[in-house]
């Protein structure tokens, strides 16, 4: 935030703070708030969805006017508008902010991968080029990394529909301000100019909280976070303060090209007490193109010791059961099956999956709970992976491998494991922090 300071005395002048020491298009940002249209293909930001707006870059000083003048011409107000930014200025963000508001907009956290700027930064010149030429652009959304800091936190609580991938991040940290002063001044006159606009400041972002209809126990943790470091919110957390309160969260499907490429899923969902979330995580692997294999990779309370089932339903008459014994380490489970040419077909032509995990109680009935997951991504993710599946039958592993991307910030990750299983590992996303030389810059 820039704070303008007048002092009554000729001898003093406070000026805003310089810019970052460190340019922020060496951490993949655009070193200003950039606002465009995108397009991809079918169901690319959600079931029935495939155009949004895409906002990234540093919240500079002039960022609000720009964003007003190009909302003023986007008639779609239920575009989703997804953020990729790590912060800048705090006084447009609330500006912005409240502009999203009065447009109840729907806010994700994302990154937009401009198709024609693949052979570039996605920052370069070439590509900025692209991106504000007017129209649309063609790309797809990245969430997996994907950031919204500081500042950016301000211009998000603005919408009315927030929604944050398991593996996006949403980080906090208090402000900071920084005065230039030319002339003369003593010490104690600096000292009483800086506590009262910091105070005004502290002032201003609880009051835009609560204002956002957000629990302002969020504004107490972000006094508590040094303006040097950064707190990347939980999942508990987003539910507890308002800001996420979906009881499950999901990323899209999408296709993984590494060692063993695959189709992959990953969610938080609630569990039934609503104190805490657990991460889930699907994986299809084409072992070959007549029986394709399902890995589903839950948590689970390591002191529960009743029986478990899992399965697979498409919402008809066909489901997949994964049988009794799944390998096992820590708080994390791995069940594993081979699916067959009907039940590949009816799970890329379903819409949304059901996974039912049923659970024996000691007078031998079966109490079965119901998590439903939506099916974006998965045929367009699975006809690139048959690109690179052989046609010939290959042995199926006698033990799943489950290597946990990095992601979500809320799990840790067991160790001590055996039996040839990974367990999968969580770390949190990078985050990068603001610049350090901003005024008021959060």
């Amino acid at each position: 935030m820039t704070v303008r300071l007048l002092l009554l005395s000729a001898l003093l002048l406070v000026g805003a703070a310089a810019r970052a020491e460190t340019p922020l298009e060496l951490a993949g940002f655009e070193p200003k708030l950039v606002i465009y249209l995108a397009k991809g293909p079918a169901n690319s930001c959600g079931p029935g969805c495939d155009r949004w707006i895409a906002v990234e870059g540093k919240v500079d000083q002039d960022a609000a006017d720009r964003i007003r003048r190009f909302l003023r011409d986007v008639k779609d107000t239920q575009r989703p508008i997804y953020f990729h930014s790590p912060g800048g200025s705090v006084e447009p963000s609330y500006v912005i902010g409240r502009l999203l508001r009065s447009r109840k907009a729907i806010a994700r956290i994302g990154r937009t991968i401009v198709t024609g700027c693949a052979a570039g930064t996605q920052i370069d010149e070439a590509c900025m080029k692209i991106k504000t030429a007017g129209g649309e652009v063609e790309g797809s959304i990245q969430t997996r990394g994907a950031q919204c800091n500081s500042a950016c936190s301000y211009l998000f609580l603005g919408a009315t529909t927030r929604e944050i991938a398991p593996d996006a991040a949403m980080g906090v940290h208090s402000s900071k301000l920084t005065l230039i002063v030319h002339g003369h001044a003593s010490a104690s006159q600096v000292a009483e100019i800086r506590e009262r606009d910091m105070a005004k400041a502290d002032r201003d972002r609880a009051f835009y909280i609560v204002a956002m209809g957000i629990d302002r126990q969020l504004d107490d943790l972000i006094k508590t976070v040094k303006f040097e470091s950064m707190h990347v919110l939980t999942r508990p957390e987003l539910y507890r303060f308002g800001v996420d309160k979906r009881n499950v969260s999901e990323t899209l499907w999408t296709l993984e090209s590494d060692t063993r490429p695959r189709v992959q899923k990953i969610a938080f969902a609630r569990k039934a007490d609503g104190s805490e979330y657990r991460a889930l995580e699907w994986r299809l692997f084409c072992e070959n193109k007549q029986r394709p294999r399902l890995m589903f990779v839950r948590e689970f309370d390591p002191g529960a010791t009743a029986t478990v089932t899992v399965a697979l339903m498409t919402g008809s008459e066909k489901s997949l059961a994964f049988g009794r014994y799944p390998a096992r380490s820590g708080k994390y489970e791995v069940w594993s099956e081979s699916l067959t040419p009907d039940m590949i077909k009816a799970v890329l032509d379903s819409p949304r999956l059901q996974m039912g995990e049923g659970t024996s109680s000691p007078d031998g009935k079966t109490n079965m709970s119901i998590i439903d997951i939506d099916n974006s991504g998965l045929q367009e993710a699975w006809a690139q992976l048959l690109t690179q599946c052989s046609p010939a039958t290959t042995p199926a592993p006698s033990r799943p491998v489950a290597a946990w991307p990095s992601g979500p910030p809320v799990v840790s990750a067991p160790t001590g494991l055996s039996s040839g299983i990974t367990a999968p590992a969580v770390a949190p996303p990078a985050v990068t922090s603001p610049d350090s030389g901003a005024a008021a810059g959060d």
